[in-house]
């Protein structure tokens, strides 16, 4: 797991997104997991920008979200497909058949949630994963106790992750809907890289415990540890409770 610790979120967002251009630029068909939430969106502004700029194509990219609520339809504007619309899909030049988000309205949910996997699989494996962390530790929707060897499955919101997820509902944590399709963390760690954003003093505990603490179902990001390929980036006040970042700095600035 290498850790990258940026001043501000900005410049996070910046190496992270630079990250994702070198992946496309290595396989123009790359396909990208991608996640929702105010962490990411310094991320596609700075990816948007790159695409305008012409130093990146989503042309033959494929992506597949984490995760969506369940009874929310693509339409409404608190949808993750609303989202990806609205901070990324409307701003590059993806094609919109290539990009893939849970059906939280599927008639047979359980049967949708085996069919998301196997698109999955059909092209190909997800080639690098977007992440952020919750501030219990969870991943995708994964809540503290999920399986580590988890699929794409529904799961039941805690009540910190729906109050957290309030402000995006007018901070009505009743209208946040109580159950979510997300990938597992079993599909999660198949991805051959992974990136992972955490900014502010708020995920500095869930940081701390995900990169340095024991692997454990309880902060299921600490699954995150069995990957051979996890770069995460942090901002000053996300770091500020990792023991070793000191070390992790002096790492960075001697990459071999």
């Amino acid at each position: 797991m290498e850790i990258i610790i940026s001043e501000n979120p900005s410049e996070a967002s910046a190496k992270a997104a630079e990250a994702v251009k070198m992946q496309i630029l290595a396989k123009r068909s790359s396909v990208l997991g991608l996640a929702t939430g105010g962490t990411v969106m310094g991320l596609y502004g700075k990816l948007a920008e790159m695409c305008g700029r012409g130093e990146v194509s989503f042309k033959k990219v494929s992506t597949f979200n984490l995760d969506e609520y369940v009874g929310m339809p693509a339409s409404d504007p608190n949808s993750y497909r609303s989202f990806m619309k609205k901070h990324l899909f409307s701003k590059i030049d993806v094609d919109p058949s290539n990009t893939h988000i849970p059906d939280g309205c599927a008639e047979n949910i359980r049967a949708y949630c085996v069919q998301y996997e196997n698109k999955i699989r059909l092209c190909g494996g997800i080639d690098l994963q977007v992440l952020g962390i919750g501030s219990d530790g969870h991943i995708g929707f994964n809540e503290p106790s999920s399986s580590l060897g988890s699929r794409t499955r529904v799961k039941t919101l805690t009540e910190k992750t729906r109050a957290d997820n309030s402000r995006f509902f007018g901070g009505d944590i009743s209208k946040v809907p109580m159950h979510a399709v997300t990938m597992g963390i079993g599909t999660i760690l198949d991805s051959r890289e992974i990136l992972l954003l955490a900014f502010g003093e708020g995920k500095a505990e869930a940081v701390a415990r995900m990169a340095e603490g024991p692997v454990t179902a309880t902060v299921p990001a600490s699954a995150l540890q069995l990957h051979p390929n996890v770069k995460v980036f942090l901002d000053e006040p996300a770091a500020s409770k990792l023991v070793n970042k000191a070390y992790y700095k002096y790492v960075y600035a001697n990459k071999p």
